[in-house]
């Protein structure tokens, strides 16, 4: 049988995006569907991901370049501009002509044979309007220029951007494609500089981390493995990882992968002698500064990845009970252990943990629920559906799950809250709130990471330490 013509990643970036509903869809969901029709996946996720992740951007150059509302553009011509403006904006490297060939020739299979010459001609307009694909920020004009990294971006020859003296919000909003209330409330909090810096954490292309499995490799031993493969890789070094907790001393080995790569394909994998894990992710289950023997409860297990860290750090011999809400969520946590290799957890629905789960944990982890705004280069359809409402509702499920910890944990014993978000209202407000109503419990320890695009770029985390008074 002879074997399908593979797919460009242009085209199977073009009917993700066509599928994709920013208030319903996970577009990595719809992608893992499409992603064996063609031999560049890499390149195919990183069109999806960074289309979606920079649509406000690109939008505001459609609109004002071509004269149309995006709103007015036919469906199946929106997506394929959209994709090679991404391109244009954001892929330097990418010839120009050769995104202008392959959206005409899109268009045509898309069955819009007659516009293809409004597709050729927003494209071209486009391009003839960029000054520099990879203008040095000291050098370009901040109104018209997108930024790529922090030191270049996309320089226009117009005004696209709004002036950051005078609408600091609304410029950083458009050129990262962020919702300005969230800008906003950012820079109330932390200063226009530092939110800058979140800014473009938010718009990077993440690094891979894998966090390795100490029970079945070394650091050294899987970085050789990994060069020997031609892969490029090095190790992260342990002040990036470490927590800043008194009582946490144990460090995670990780190594930061370099280059487009199938991470099911990686040397290891399939031994399970490595989790991807990004390195901010790493500090909550370092924060509990577990011990072997223990009795340890994983409140919001799924998928695993931090689970499994609890029993590597362990040495897989304390007693560690892993439950989530979402049972189709489960069936990946055990996998995940299996994998790994890993015996010392128990996966339980969360009925039989009420039950019989009563004071009896040394140390229960909530990584619970969130907003994701720590996340945003990764969850990328985040920031199209977040509001302010939908917060306040994640905080009312941040605090019971806290309530619900507090009744498992034993006298002496240890609850960590993390999120991956970066917003008060679900960190320090939930945790005080928390506290007011359990008089029982201590605030140990707290850190808030930041999201940061350099040098070992990292998502945003918080992690709090409580600790439950002798009785």
């Amino acid at each position: 049988m002879s074997r399908p013509v593979s797919r460009s990643a242009r085209s199977i970036a073009v009917e993700v995006l066509d599928r994709f509903d920013a208030k319903r869809d996970y577009a990595a969901t719809i992608l893992d569907r499409v992603l064996d029709r063609t031999d560049q996946k890499q390149r195919a996720t990183d069109l999806v991901f960074g289309t979606i992740r920079n649509l406000v951007a690109i939008d505001t150059v459609i609109a004002c370049l071509s004269g149309r509302p995006t709103k007015r553009i036919d469906r199946r011509l929106l997506n394929i501009i959209r994709v090679g403006v991404y391109e244009l904006l954001y892929s330097p490297e990418t010839p120009d002509y050769s995104i202008v060939n392959e959206a005409v020739d899109l268009a045509k299979t898309a069955g819009a044979a007659r516009q293809t010459g409004f597709v050729n001609a927003v494209l071209r307009g486009i391009i003839r309007h960029i000054l520099s694909r990879d203008a040095p920020l000291a050098e370009a004009a901040p109104t018209r220029t997108f930024l790529r990294t922090p030191l270049a971006g996309c320089e226009f020859d117009t005004d696209l951007l709004p002036d950051p003296q005078t609408a600091l919000a609304e410029y950083l909003g458009t050129c990262f494609s962020l919702p300005v209330w969230l800008v906003t409330e950012w820079m109330d909090r932390f200063g226009p500089e530092t939110v800058r810096q979140i800014c473009l954490a938010c718009n990077r292309r993440p690094s891979l981390y894998v966090r390795v499995n100490p029970l079945k490799t070394t650091a050294s031993a899987l970085l050789q493995r990994f060069q020997q493969h031609g892969i490029k890789t090095e190790v992260v070094p342990p002040g990036e990882t470490q927590a800043c907790f008194e009582r946490s001393r144990r460090d995670v080995a990780s190594l930061r992968v370099s280059g487009p790569h199938s991470v099911a394909a990686l040397p290891g994998f399939t031994e399970g002698q490595f989790t991807v894990q990004d390195i901010s992710a790493s500090k909550a289950a370092c924060a509990l500064s577990a011990q072997p023997g223990w009795a340890i409860l994983d409140l919001c297990a799924a998928p695993g990845t931090k689970t499994t860290q609890l029993a590597e750090s362990t040495q897989d011999t304390a007693s560690i009970i892993a439950t989530d809400i979402a049972p189709e969520r489960l069936e990946r946590l055990r996998e995940n252990v299996t994998r790994l290799g890993i015996k010392s957890v128990t996966i339980m629905p969360p009925p039989q943990i009420e039950e019989s789960g009563a004071g009896s944990y040394d140390a229960v982890l909530v990584d619970a629920p969130c907003s994701n705004t720590g996340v945003l280069a990764k969850r990328v359809e985040v920031r199209l559906r977040i509001t302010p409402g939908s917060i306040q509702e994640l905080a009312r499920t941040q605090r019971s799950l806290l309530d619900k910890a507090a009744t498992l944990v034993k006298p002496t014993g240890r609850i960590c809250y993390s999120t991956c978000s970066i917003q008060r209202a679900e960190n320090t407000d939930v945790v005080r709130a928390f506290l007011n109503t359990h008089p029982q419990f201590e605030l140990t320890d707290e850190e808030l990471t930041l999201p940061s695009p350099d040098p070992f770029d990292h998502d945003g985390a918080y992690v709090a330490l409580l600790t439950r008074r002798g009785e």
